[in-house]
């Protein structure tokens, strides 16, 4: 059953009958789901208003006080998880399994940061003046998340868990696309025990919420999750309030593969990590570099993991791709197919909308081979189910090529040579490397990227700190 989206602001939900709304498409069928409200100015003005008295009481609370809500909220994720994951499926179209697995990484977040809220520690320095340097962490005030569809559960956790644990208060709002999803994790944190007016839910045109969010003097931090082009838009606007930005933006994560592998365990993890909600992961593995003595059996085993993928509606058990999320999604990646094809490269596989899929944003997993290194392919974020893969001979030739991109979020490396891989790993321009895996987003450990990937980190001890202002207090005996 498809929880119908709405507003929270002050303190009810609001499903904005008497407001503009907008439609939310299943990409797998595009029925409609639902329809979301569309936030006017009063709505955003008001829940400003709402976070800012929030600030004033939530940031009084010990954070040992604050840590027990969270971990209660996660504990709400957790029983709700099944609501969650079919919400997920529904809105965004990857397989029912995959989004379960996304709400255990977003109620591990919660977990996490309760304990950060319990060790927000500070310093005691003895003065070279006399008396105690004291340096102690304030919450900065109050936050606003702005995530996208791709995650629509673990990106707002991300958010909301940091900064209810550094005793912020938080307005959220979602992608168009995924606001179910947000309104279910919203209603757990409240479940949980947050105070309504710690946290304030806003559905709409990204361009209005916005606009109004970045306006106002009240909100003293922001965190997006989404493009680049967004990115520098809002970092121009924040600079009117002096607003503090943490920033995850785009990627074009590299893959070197070197001749010591494993090459059909490694083609095998590539597919899985490469086709993983179709494609739309901003850590995706997208330009692979294979070392040229194993590049024809990479290729052989990469192309049969992509062919043996079952396409389908998420909700089925057996479908191991969905759909891409949106229609204007599904247009570019079948232009950009088009241009990586025209530009000289060969199509091993895939390469458009599978035959017999009447409805739904469904594409082929595609790959190509002998990709030129200025093909658009190769410089500009693919988010979707294509794969270019060239060869290397020389490693610092791959290190080079990976390394030509504006991007930094980031990076795999696969060898058996420990020095080799110390090396890569040290050349390699990004915020994070993955060497032998694609794990590198964990709760416990900073997610971010350097370059026009974003700034600042969610994850680990890290994340915390940005919504903490540092104080110092000179103490000198009366």
């Amino acid at each position: 059953m498809y929880h119908q989206p709405a507003q929270f602001i002050g303190d009810t939900w609001r499903a904005g009958e008497d407001r503009e709304r907008h439609a939310i498409i299943n990409p797998a069928t595009e029925d409609v789901l639902g329809e979301a409200p569309i936030a006017d100015a009063a709505d955003i003005a008001e829940a400003i208003a709402t976070a800012e008295a929030g600030f004033k009481t939530w940031s009084r609370m010990h954070g040992w006080e604050r840590g027990k809500i969270l971990r209660a909220a996660a504990r709400r994720i957790d029983a709700r998880r099944a609501e969650l994951a079919m919400a997920l499926t529904l809105e965004v179209g990857r397989p029912l399994a995959q989004s379960d697995g996304e709400v255990q990484s977003a109620l591990e977040q919660f977990d996490w940061f309760a304990g950060e809220a319990e060790r927000l520690f500070g310093e005691n320095l003895p003065s070279r003046q006399g008396g105690t340097l004291i340096v102690g962490h304030e919450p900065i005030g109050v936050a606003a998340a702005f995530t996208a569809w791709n995650f629509p559960i673990n990106l707002p956790a991300r958010k909301i868990a940091p900064a209810l644990a550094a005793g912020c208060s938080i307005i959220v709002r979602p992608s168009e696309q995924v606001p179910s999803t947000t309104r279910i994790l919203v209603e757990c944190c409240l479940e949980g025990g947050v105070p309504p007016s710690a946290i304030q839910l806003v559905t709409g045109r990204a361009a209005d919420v916005s606009a109004a969010i970045m306006a106002s003097p009240v909100v003293r931090k922001i965190s997006l999750t989404g493009s680049t082009s967004v990115g520098k838009s809002l970092l121009a606007q924040a600079a009117e309030t002096v607003k503090r930005c943490s920033m995850e933006l785009g990627g074009h994560s590299p893959v070197i593969v070197c001749d010591d592998v494993d090459v059909d365990a490694v083609a095998k993890l590539c597919g899985q990590f490469k086709f993983r909600n179709a494609g739309q992961v901003c850590i995706s593995p997208n330009r692979f570099y294979v070392h040229e003595k194993v590049a024809p059996a990479f290729k052989k085993i990469f192309v049969a993991f992509a062919e043996s993928l079952t396409l389908g509606d998420g909700i089925d058990p057996a479908t191991t791709m969905g759909p891409l999320t949106t229609r204007r999604q599904l247009d570019r990646i079948e232009k950009l197919s088009a241009d990586t094809e025209a530009s000289g490269a060969k199509r091993l596989t895939g390469g458009r909308r599978p035959s017999g899929y009447n409805r739904g944003y469904f594409f082929e997993p595609t790959v190509f081979e002998d990709v030129p290194d200025d093909a658009r392919i190769m410089h500009d974020e693919p988010f979707g189910p294509v794969a270019p893969v060239n060869t290397f001979r020389d490693i610092d030739d791959a290190v080079e090529r990976a390394n030509d991109t504006e991007y930094g979020l980031s990076a795999y490396v696969f060898t058996r040579d420990l020095g080799r891989a110390q090396y890569l790993s040290g050349s390699i321009r990004a915020g994070m490397v993955g060497v032998n895996t694609f794990a590198i987003a964990h709760a416990e450990a900073p997610f971010g990227g350097v370059n026009y990937s974003g700034m600042g980190r969610e994850g680990g001890r890290q994340a915390i700190h940005d919504y903490l202002n540092v104080k110092l207090s000179h103490f000198m005996p009366g």
